[in-house]
């Protein structure tokens, strides 16, 4: 067996026969590429002879995945899927029911993972043996795919730190219907691209949770090849079912009750499993509630360096929340990750404050709410004249960023954030869309040099 088998107690290392070696182990007689391969109807006879309900199997996914997993059980064997966390010691497991460790994980050799150049973050499905008796976890036997790529398509690919990183130039156009303010209000005056690093400041009950919802519902209606994921951190529970039931997307959630320790783990295994799909190619969207809350946990786990800051932060602490928010970039010639992550502030906490000031400005993307216009009862409680975008002249329209630029003009005109919403709000409200609104501004212009009446 391989040497990470060694590491492990529960899978102590056995001695092969003298002369010819360890038996080979049987191997599944079918496997999925196989299948693919096959008919609809030469399918529909494997089901029925492997005694099949046929009747609920509509598509010919349906029925590869149902004779798959009835041949591999029937032949002692068991797919499973899901995601690579690798440790420190070399050898690895697959997390089959989310991203924190469980009784289900299936073992990964250090021999196997060098074999197939695995990384933490890939998305394995194969075929596992069930454990013996003197072993603790069930280990996998064949790999099928590779981030859905055969195994040999994943050996010599790009290393994420490799990868040139640009200024974002693709843009996530966030309206999508009249109705909703937030996304276009988002757009004309704070812009996001494909791997954009951008930061939501917001003051407690300010409506940080549902400016994110808006956010993907956008992405999920204007956007749906990007891969959306939704971290949320030592948040609440109610929180995360509310989160799972309103956003199309992945939801990772660690939820106060656990310890630090956990919280770091399911971050830093997202943030993996998100550079793995950029490595392919993919387009990635990771919303992060908050950067804040994550910062705490490292700060609560990581052993004293002696150096604290003000606000009881080790200054080591800092630096692996800044890794993954510095992991956002737009790839030159394919794939991005963009990050979205709320930052608390104003919430009396002088440890907030430090957190909050050590992440100001790594960001390319900032979007501000302001709690009085909260207290006020004025949503989206967006304040348009502190938020903006790095660099969103590649992102903006040429024919659309000078009337975007006047709008803009305009609010900074008016003595307070207040007062700038709710005119903007207002005009928004009388069109359909923000091409018309900008249209109706453009006609004005002439007509209202001040321009304090939209």
């Amino acid at each position: 067996m391989g040497e990470g088998e060694e590491r492990v107690s529960a899978r102590p290392r056995k001695r092969g026969r003298r002369g010819g070696g360890a038996p080979a182990e049987p191997a599944p007689s079918i496997t999925r590429p196989e299948l693919e391969a096959k008919t609809v109807a030469e399918l529909k006879a494997m089901a029925i002879e492997l005694e099949l309900d046929v009747k609920v199997l509509k598509k010919k996914d349906e029925f590869i995945d149902a004779v798959l997993e009835a041949k591999v059980k029937q032949e002692g064997f068991i797919e499973i899927n899901g995601v690579l966390d690798v440790l420190p010691e070399g050898y690895g497991f697959v997390r089959t029911s989310g991203y924190l460790p469980g009784d289900r994980d299936v073992y990964v050799s250090m021999s196997a993972v060098r074999r197939n150049e695995l990384r933490r973050g890939d998305y394995l499905v194969g075929q596992v043996r069930p454990p013996r008796d003197n072993e603790k976890y069930a280990a996998i036997h064949r790999l099928e795919t590779i981030n859905g790529f055969p195994p040999e398509a994943s050996k010599g690919r790009p290393k994420f730190a490799d990868l040139t990183p640009v200024y974002p130039d693709q843009r996530l156009r966030m309206e999508h219907g009249a109705q909703f303010m937030t996304a276009r209000t988002i757009d004309l005056v704070a812009p996001i691209g494909k791997g954009q690093r951008g930061l939501i400041v917001s003051p407690p009950k300010a409506g940080k949770t549902t400016v994110l919802k808006d956010v993907a519902a956008a992405i999920t209606a204007n956007d749906p090849d990007v891969y959306l994921m939704c971290l949320l951190v030592d948040e609440r529970p109610e929180e995360v079912t509310d989160m799972e039931r309103s956003i199309h997307g992945e939801v990772v959630s660690s939820t106060f009750d656990m310890p630090s320790e956990q919280h770091i783990a399911v971050a830093e295994l997202v943030i993996e499993r998100a550079k793995r799909l950029v490595e392919s190619g993919r387009d990635v969207v990771i919303l992060l509630d908050s950067i804040t809350r994550l910062a705490r946990a490292y700060n609560l786990a990581s052993p004293a360096s002696g150096r604290i800051l003000s606000g009881g932060v080790d200054s080591q602490a800092l630096y692996p929340p800044k890794k993954f928010f510095g992991a956002a970039r737009n790839i030159e010639f394919g794939g991005s990750l963009t990050i979205l992550a709320t930052a608390l502030v104003d919430t009396g906490s002088k440890m907030d404050e430090v957190i909050f000031e050590e992440f100001k400005g790594t960001g390319n993307m900032e979007l501000r709410l302001d709690r009085g216009l909260a207290d006020r009862r004025i949503f989206p409680a967006i304040d348009v004249i502190t938020s903006g975008t790095r660099k969103e002249e590649l992102l903006l329209d040429p024919q659309e960023a000078p009337f975007v630029w006047g709008v803009r003009r305009i609010l900074h005109g008016v003595n307070s954030p207040e007062r700038a919403m709710d005119m903007l709000i207002k005009g928004l409200k009388q069109t359909n869309s923000n091409m018309e609104f900008l249209a109706k501004m453009a006609r004005k212009a002439g007509e209202k040099s001040n321009g304090i009446d939209l």
